[in-house]
C-alpha cells in the first residue's frame, strides 16, 4: 500500500511540474479544503520563486481558491491586480500573484476536495480558455485518484476516534467464564472476556482487530486489564483470573508496572496470537519478572494451528488451553481425540496444566475425563457473565 501511495504521489508531482512548465507559470499546486483552511498538499515551484510549500495552510476565506469555487473570482486571470476582489486578498500584492488559473477538484458525488491552481508573479498574456480546459482535465484526473485515498483516510480517522472513545470512556464490560476442575466440579478460575457497548454492534474480535489496524490495540488491552484487575478482589480466594494479552503489549517492556499491588499467584496471562511471533526470547524476558512473582502463563488456542504449537514450545507455558475447535465433537472425531491425547502427554512431560475450552455436551466432557483432562470451560459448565 505504501509503494502504491508513493507511486501516486510521484505521478501527481510530475503532472504538476509538466503543467506549470506548459503554462509558463511559476507555481502549481493542489490544495485541500479542510477545517476551514486551505492546505497545500502538492506543490511544484520555480527555483527563484517558491512562496508556498507542502503542508503550509491559511484560512480558507482569505484564499483565491474558495472565492473561485464560490464564483466570486474568475478561474482565469492574466493579471489578478486588475480585479477589485482579488486586490482585497493580501497575497495579490505581497507575493505578488499576477497571472492565475484555478479550477475545483471534485469527487464523484460533487464534493469539492480543493483546487488545482497555477500562478505567476508576472503577466502571462498567452493564457487562454484552452489552458483552462487542460486544467479541468487534470483536475478530473486528480479527483479520481485522490477520492479513494481521502475516503479511506476519513474512515480510519473515524475508526480511530471510535476506538479512542471506547478507551477513554471505558465503553466495555468484562464477562467472566468459569473454569472448573471437572472431576469434582470445583471452581478453579475464570477467563475474562471483553464485551463492547459502543456502536456499531460487532464481535470483540472485530473491535480488537480494528484497534490493531490503527495502532491502538495496546492502549485498548491495557484499559481492559486495568478493569479486570479492579475486579479481582471480588472473586473467591483460591481462584484465578485468566487475562488475554498480546505479544505486542508484553513487548512494551513495562507490563509488570500494571500488576503492582495485586496477588500475582491469582493471575494467568493468556498469550493470544494467531500468527508466528518474531522474538520469543524477548517475550520470555519481559514475562520473567512477573513469572518470578507467581504470575502464570497460558498459551491459548492449542490445536487450532501451527502458531499455537510454536508458542507452546518457545514460551514454555504453565497452562495449555485446548481450542474449542478441537473440543467440538471430540467424542465423534478420532483425529481430535488423538491430537488432544498427544497434547496431554506433552503437558505431563513438561509439567503443564491442560484446560479444555468450548465444552458444550456431556459426551465431550466424558471424553475429556477419559483423556485425563480435568479442567475445562464452556457453555455446558457456565456461560460468560458480568459480575
Amino acid at each position: 500500500m505504501t509503494d502504491q501511495s508513493e507511486a501516486v504521489d510521484s505521478l501527481i508531482q510530475d503532472m504538476l511540474h509538466g503543467l506549470r512548465l506548459a503554462l509558463n507559470m511559476k507555481v502549481s499546486f493542489i490544495s485541500e479544503f479542510a477545517q476551514k483552511k486551505r492546505m497545500f498538499r502538492y506543490v511544484d515551484a520555480d527555483e527563484d520563486f517558491r512562496p508556498i510549500d507542502v503542508g503550509d495552510g491559511d484560512p480558507l476565506g482569505e484564499s483565491y481558491c474558495s472565492r473561485i469555487v464560490d464564483g466570486e473570482l474568475p478561474e482565469l486571470m492574466r493579471d489578478a491586480r486588475l480585479n477589485p476582489i482579488a486586490l482585497t486578498i493580501p497575497a495579490t500584492t505581497s507575493l505578488p500573484v499576477v497571472a492565475h488559473l484555478s479550477v475545483p477538484i471534485r469527487f464523484s458525488q460533487g464534493e469539492v476536495y480543493g483546487t488545482l491552481c497555477c500562478f505567476s508573479n508576472q503577466i502571462v498574456d498567452t493564457l487562454a480558455d484552452k489552458d483552462l480546459a487542460i486544467l479541468r482535465l487534470f483536475s478530473d484526473f486528480v479527483g479520481k485518484i485522490l477520492e479513494p485515498r481521502v475516503h479511506l483516510a476519513r474512515e480510519r480517522q473515524n475508526l480511530r476516534q471510535r476506538i479512542q472513545s471506547v478507551i477513554d470512556d471505558a465503553r466495555f464490560t468484562i464477562h467472566y467464564q468459569p473454569i472448573f476442575r471437572i472431576q469434582d466440579h470445583e471452581l478453579v478460575g475464570h477467563e475474562a472476556l471483553t464485551r463492547f457497548m459502543a456502536e456499531p454492534v460487532r464481535s470483540p474480535d472485530q473491535w480488537f482487530d480494528e484497534a490493531i489496524d490503527i495502532g491502538l490495540n495496546v492502549q485498548l488491552e491495557l484499559a481492559v486489564i486495568r478493569r479486570i484487575l479492579a475486579d479481582l478482589h471480588r472473586f473467591p480466594s483460591g481462584t484465578y483470573v485468566s487475562i488475554n494479552i498480546s505479544p505486542e503489549t508484553i513487548l512494551r517492556g513495562d507490563i509488570q508496572n500494571h500488576f503492582v499491588g495485586v496477588p500475582h499467584h491469582r493471575i494467568v496471562l493468556e498469550v493470544t496470537e494467531h500468527a508466528s511471533v518474531g522474538d520469543y526470547d524477548m517475550i520470555s524476558r519481559m514475562l520473567e519478572p512477573l513469572r518470578s512473582l507467581g504470575v502464570r502463563v497460558a498459551v491459548d488456542d492449542a490445536g487450532s494451528g501451527y502458531a499455537s504449537f510454536r508458542h507452546i514450545l518457545r514460551l514454555k507455558p504453565d497452562i495449555i488451553k485446548l481450542d474449542a475447535s478441537l473440543i467440538h465433537q471430540i467424542d465423534k472425531d478420532p483425529g481430535s481425540r488423538a491430537l488432544a491425547a498427544a497434547i496431554v502427554r506433552f503437558a505431563e512431560q513438561t509439567d503443564c496444566i491442560v484446560v479444555a475450552e468450548g465444552v458444550e455436551t456431556k459426551s465431550e466432557l466424558a471424553v475429556l475425563l477419559a483423556l485425563d483432562i480435568n479442567k475445562a470451560q464452556g457453555y455446558l459448565l457456565g456461560r460468560p457473565q458480568p459480575l
